[in-house]
C-alpha cells in the first residue's frame, strides 16, 4: 500500500505563477489536488487523469477561490487509492464540501441572467430564438470571466466550447 501523504506535508504552489501560467508540470499527470483561496483556506479536493486540465477548468468556474494548490501525483494510481487520500485530506482539514457542482459541472448561465436577458429568453417564440438568447448570455458571462482572468494576469490559453453556449453552458474546450 502506498503511503498516504498528508496535506500538511505538501508545499503550497501558486495557482498562477508570476508569468501568468498555471503549473504546467502537472500536464498529463494523474494525481490528487487541493485548492485553496487567497488566505490558504482549503476550498476543494479533487483527483484527475490530467491535473493541469482540471486546474484550468476549476479556475474558470471558481476564479475567486483558486490561489494556491497542493498536489500529489502518481505513476500508477488506482481510484481506490485516490478516494482514500481524498477522504483522509477532507478529514485532516475538516473540509465541508457544500457546493461540489460549482467546481465540477459546466457553468449554467440561466441562473446568471439579467432581468432583460430573462425577459428576452422567456419571450422567445421558438427553440432557435431561445438558443440564441442563451448564447448571448453565455458570451456575456464568458467575457466577464476572461476579464477577471486578465486582471489576474492569467496567460494560459483558455477557450470555451462554442457548441455548449446555445445550451446555456460554459465549459472549456
Amino acid at each position: 500500500m502506498t503511503e498516504i501523504p498528508t496535506l500538511a506535508d505538501l508545499a503550497f504552489i501558486p495557482y498562477v505563477d508570476e508569468n501568468g501560467q498555471l503549473p504546467e508540470q502537472f500536464q498529463g499527470k494523474v494525481g490528487i489536488y487541493a485548492i485553496f483561496d487567497q488566505s490558504q483556506t482549503l476550498k476543494f479536493i479533487g483527483f484527475s487523469r490530467d491535473v493541469f486540465l482540471s486546474l484550468r477548468q476549476h479556475l474558470v468556474r471558481c476564479l475567486s477561490e483558486c490561489y494556491w494548490i497542493k498536489v500529489q501525483t502518481f505513476d500508477r494510481p488506482n481510484r481506490t487509492l485516490l478516494e482514500t487520500i481524498r477522504t483522509a485530506w477532507i478529514e485532516e482539514d475538516h473540509l465541508s464540501i457544500d457546493n461540489e457542482a460549482k467546481w465540477t459541472e459546466p457553468i449554467q448561465v440561466k441562473s446568471l441572467m439579467t432581468d432583460q436577458e430573462r425577459s428576452t429568453y422567456e419571450s422567445a417564440i421558438d427553440e432557435f430564438t431561445q438558443g440564441k438568447a442563451l448564447k448571448n448570455v453565455a458570451r456575456r458571462i464568458e467575457a466577464e470571466i476572461m476579464a477577471q482572468l486578465k486582471a489576474r494576469n492569467v496567460q494560459t490559453e483558455i477557450r470555451f466550447n462554442p457548441k455548449l453556449k446555445e445550451e446555456g453552458l460554459l465549459d472549456l474546450k
